[in-house]
């Protein structure tokens, strides 16, 4: 069964609950509403249970709202060295209308957030930061740039939706609404603008959270609810919530923050070393927050843990975050950050741990210890089920 408890992310007396654009939608559909970072939102839709949202967007193509993700823009001729500074990916050398994933980093290498950046162009980005990490990202972004006296800027979107549509049919679905544009040269990790039906102007980019091919789109608030209900009027598309989105994640490998993610965690560690570009490594193009540090893990593997994936070797009580993992010798050598039953593989056990450098190669047997009991797991290559992105032949 699902971590229900990682959905209610609001303390006593806090602000009331934000909505996104699709509340009113999510009810109508029999949403089972809870807070979530700062925000009401839908963990599952009546009539569906977990299992059969996870599975119906892994056959066919599910309707994510992650309207409460922050969307901002960056802007201004020092924008690269700006990304430079706050992240080990090589911004010069993206093209234009291309993102990819990587991370904000703290003066010591830890990550402050995980990101999706996409280039405009050389003076303009795109970027996509988590809903739980927005007043840290906020903080952190304006003291960067506190430290440029100019030339560049950063703005968040406050007046836009975003929809993750996600799945092998979700080609089919939102091809159907396209009036000006054309899906299939749109490969993962680009970004375009597309004009659809009822006159909605939406920034589509090819990627996502299920390790499916999909889609995520930027639309003005206004227009959000009509392109839900558009693409749900597809026989193909059904309205998912935060409970399949989190097991569909953990099969495809993806990180959460809070549990995979932390400020105490470099990219090393998290198992990240590719979003640190081969050419930012010699530091000639600038050095970015944590730059020694991270350097000398990568050359001297000086670390000491570890990101794995692991599956059981058998049945018991799934390992939640915060779980020991140990060695024959009963000693602990890791912990787990994410897991729960797999929809995919037939309902056996899964997650996504840290463990002592050494232990981390696949194939090595550990066990994990749930309630004073232990069950064997084995460390398993990420993903843990195969990927779908489209990309170029």
């Amino acid at each position: 069964m699902l971590q229900f408890r990682r959905f209610n992310s609001s303390s006593p007396g806090s602000a009331a609950l934000k909505k996104t654009a699709l509340y009113d939608l999510h009810v109508s559909l029999g949403g089972t509403m809870v807070p979530f970072a700062g925000y009401s939102m839908p963990v599952l839709y009546k009539g569906a249970t977990h299992i059969e949202s996870h599975q119906w967007t892994r056959e066919h193509a599910g309707l994510f709202d992650v309207s409460h993700m922050l969307q901002s823009t960056l802007k201004g001729p020092k924008s690269i060295e700006f990304l430079h500074k706050v992240t080990p990916t090589d911004f010069k050398a993206l093209e234009p209308k291309n993102g990819t994933l990587s991370v904000l980093l703290n003066e010591n290498g830890g990550i402050v957030d995980d990101t999706l950046i996409t280039k405009i162009n050389d003076e303009e980005f795109y970027i996509v930061t988590n809903a739980g990490c927005i007043e840290r990202d906020t903080e952190f972004l304006k003291d960067e740039l506190s430290k440029i006296s100019e030339g560049v800027s950063w703005e968040t979107l406050k007046d836009r939706s975003l929809l993750a549509l996600q799945g092998p049919q979700a080609r089919y679905a939102l091809a159907k609404l396209v009036k000006h544009g054309d899906l299939k040269t749109l490969y993962f990790g680009q970004r375009d603008d597309f004009e659809l039906t009822e006159n909605i102007s939406a920034q589509v980019a090819r990627s996502g959270y299920t390790g499916e091919d999909g889609f995520e789109i930027s639309v003005l608030n206004k227009d959000a609810a009509l392109l839900a209900q558009l693409l749900l009027d597809q026989p193909e598309v059904k309205p998912i919530g935060l409970a399949a989105r989190d097991s569909l994640r953990l099969e495809a490998g993806m990180c959460l923050y809070g549990h995979e993610l932390s400020e105490s965690i470099t990219p090393v560690e998290a198992a990240l070393n590719w979003v640190i570009s081969k050419s930012r490594r010699d530091g000639s193009l600038g050095k970015f927050n944590g730059f020694d540090n991270i350097i000398a893990q990568i050359k001297d593997k000086s670390y000491d843990k570890v990101r794995v994936g692991f599956k059981y070797q058998g049945k018991g009580p799934a390992a939640r975050q915060d779980t020991p993992i140990l060695n024959d010798s009963d000693e602990q050598v890791g912990v787990v950050t994410s897991g729960s039953a797999s929809p995919s593989l037939d309902g056996i056990n899964i997650g996504q741990a840290y463990v002592k450098k050494g232990l981390h190669k696949k194939g090595t047997q550990l066990k994990v210890q749930v309630r004073k009991k232990t069950y064997p797991i084995e460390i398993v290559k990420m993903p843990l089920v195969p990927t779908h992105y489209y990309r170029p032949e």
